[in-house]
Parts: structure tokens; C-alpha cells; sequence
């Protein structure tokens, strides 16, 4: 079993682990490794690229994430009300940010509580209040003027609004591709940051002392290549720096951990990636760090990171994934998952 790495048997009583023997229980499995269940700290669910999805939709979004093992997700930013979701037994718990915040004209259309500077605090406020403890912003995105990667909030707006956000008990965290916005966002007291690429020695030691998250992303950057070619003829600048992002994010990334910032995975699915893909997150995830980090990252410390049960004790709800391989030896088999249990219940 990990993270302790011990061989032990439990049992599943009424929906929690039981730790005592139980006579006449029913064996689901007999040997295998075990893991409190995946977390997908970065997902869309009710979003697709063309905004807010219908509820069946949502629902085979939720779906395909818990049959990949992934039972907690963090929504970061969805424009559709998934709250019936949380009434389901069978699908994953939610965590969710509201909606993402941007200005208008410098984000996706139909994903955003699109604002001007001086109505951010307003909309944190507003976002605050539908999510669980989180609020999304969009902190950085191509400048039509600039031509480039830019940031949406002058830095005293963003400072004045993750204040706002941490009155109201919420954490913030950031969509930010590029050096200035991260950077910018970071000293405004941000705790967390989304796909990362513009980290710097700075930005590094800084998250690393405060420990503000990062959620890199990794299948999501695959895409950086055809953000900048799509750019490239009218903003090759934008292209350019886009290229650079992503030819140097294993170094940063590697830079940030040694520096002792904390990671976890996250799909970005929902908008143009499929859910589904914990496992694939987890295992690009050890590009730059060992197999037992990657595991945690989409598994036991973010669960602890989200606020919910990160060990297979006594008493706590019944939510894991056995593997019939040692997740340790080969990441691949994050993929495949032998048994999916939710809240007691076999699902997969």
C-alpha cells in the first residue's frame, strides 16, 4: 500500500476503511498496490471549447475521470453549474474555483467573468462565493498591442484582489504562461500557479518560500507548438516566446522542485483536452522528477494539499485505485487501473 509502501490488508465497511478483520467479507482483491485516490488538481469539467456543455456531457466528463482513478478533482474554472454532481455517489468529488476571471478580448470566448481592472475585486468576490475555497484568474495572454504574451491585471489590482479573495478564506491561483505575469502575480501574494513556463530564479525562490503550488500541466503544454504556429504570421514575437516557454520548462520545472516548491499533476482537461488522462499527467511528470514524487503529486500529498484524507486509514472514506503492478517500477501502469472504489463502492 502506498505511500508507506507496506504490505497490510483493509477492508471497506459502509463506505470507510476498516482496518480490523471483518468475517465474511467478500475479497475484491487479493493482491495489488493501492493508492488513496488520483487527483486531478487541474480540470474543466462542464467546459469544452466552446464554453459551458450540457449535463450528460458533464457527466461522461466526470465519468471518464473516475474510471482513470481520478475520485478528487479541482475545477479550475468551468462556466457550467456542476453542483448537481456533488448529490452523485458514484462520481468524483469536486473542489471548484467558479469561474476563471479575465478581461475581456484577452481570453477564450464563453469561458469567463470577463472584467475590467477596476471591477476585479467585485468579480473575486463574486467567483469566491461559487467556488469551494478557490478563485481562477487569468493571468496572462497574448496583447494584440504588444503582440506578445502580457499580463491581464496591473500588479496592484491583482494585490489588492488575492487579498480580497484570502478575507473571504479563499486561496487564488493563476492561468500564466509567461515571466512578467507570473512574476508579477507571486508578489502580489498568489498561492498557486497554473502550467508555470515562465518561472525564473527569482520567481522560483519566492514560491519556494511562501510554497505557493504549482500545476504544470504537462500534457497541456504539448500544445505550446500549436498555440505558436497558429501566431506565428501575425504575432511572431508571441510565437517565438511561446517556443522558448516550452524548450525550457523541464529545466525550470526540475529548478522549482530542487528549490522545494510544491507540485501536482493536473490535465487541464475540459476546452481541448479529453479527461481522463490523470495517469499520463503523473507519469510526463517524471520528465523532471522521481516516479514516488509523480505518484504523490496525483495522489496522496494533493490530496492533503485540497484538504481531504491523503492516507488509507481507519475511518476514512473508501476512495482508492489498485494497480496489479508496482506503480513505482513503471508509471505506465497509472493508465490502467485493476479496481476503481468510490466512497465504498466498486466502480471500475
Amino acid at each position: 500500500m502506498l505511500p508507506d509502501g507496506e504490505r497490510r490488508d483493509i477492508w471497506v465497511v459502509d463506505g470507510v476503511v476498516r482496518t480490523e478483520p471483518v468475517a465474511d467479507a467478500e475479497t475484491i482483491v487479493a493482491d495489488g498496490f493501492i493508492l488513496p485516490g488520483l487527483v486531478d488538481a487541474h480540470c474543466h469539467v462542464g467546459l469544452d471549447a466552446a464554453g459551458a456543455v450540457p449535463d450528460e456531457t458533464s457527466e461522461a466528463q466526470a465519468v471518464a475521470d473516475r474510471d482513470a482513478g481520478a475520485l478528487l478533482l479541482r475545477d479550475a474554472g468551468s462556466p457550467a453549474d456542476t453542483r448537481w454532481i456533488d448529490d452523485r455517489v458514484d462520481l468524483p468529488r469536486i473542489i471548484r474555483a467558479g469561474r476563471h476571471i479575465a478581461r475581456p478580448r484577452r481570453y477564450i470566448r464563453h469561458y469567463g467573468d470577463e472584467v475590467e481592472p477596476d471591477q476585479l475585486v467585485t468579480a473575486v468576490e463574486r467567483q469566491a462565493a461559487a467556488g469551494d475555497g478557490w478563485v481562477k484568474l487569468v493571468g496572462d495572454w497574448i496583447d494584440r498591442d504588444t503582440g506578445d504574451l502580457a499580463p491581464l491585471w496591473p500588479q496592484h489590482v491583482a494585490t489588492a484582489a488575492i487579498t480580497r479573495a484570502h478575507e473571504l478564506g479563499a486561496r487564488v491561483t493563476a492561468h500564466v504562461f509567461g515571466e512578467q505575469a507570473l512574476a508579477e502575480l507571486v508578489a502580489a501574494g498568489i498561492d498557486g500557479i497554473e502550467h508555470g513556463t515562465g518561472l525564473t530564479d527569482a520567481s522560483i525562490a519566492t514560491m519556494a518560500d511562501r510554497q505557493v503550488a504549482l500545476v504544470p500541466t504537462m500534457i497541456q503544454l504539448e500544445n505550446f507548438e500549436s498555440f505558436a504556429a497558429a501566431g506565428e504570421a501575425k504575432f511572431p514575437a508571441y510565437a517565438k516566446h511561446m517556443r522558448s516557454l516550452y524548450a525550457g520548462r523541464l529545466e525550470r520545472f526540475g529548478q522549482a522542485l530542487d528549490a522545494g516548491v510544491p507540485m501536482y499533476a493536473g490535465t487541464d482537461a475540459g476546452g481541448y483536452q479529453p479527461h481522463g488522462l490523470v495517469g499520463s499527467e503523473m507519469a510526463a511528470m517524471a520528465q523532471f522528477c522521481s516516479p514516488e514524487y509523480a505518484l504523490g503529486a496525483g495522489s496522496w500529498r494533493a490530496r492533503r494539499w485540497l484538504g481531504q484524507p491523503d492516507t488509507l486509514c481507519d475511518g476514512v472514506s473508501a476512495d482508492l485505485v489498485v494497480f496489479g503492478s508496482d506503480p513505482r517500477v513503471d508509471l505506465g501502469i497509472l493508465r490502467r487501473p485493476s479496481h476503481v472504489i468510490l466512497r465504498g463502492a466498486l466502480v471500475g
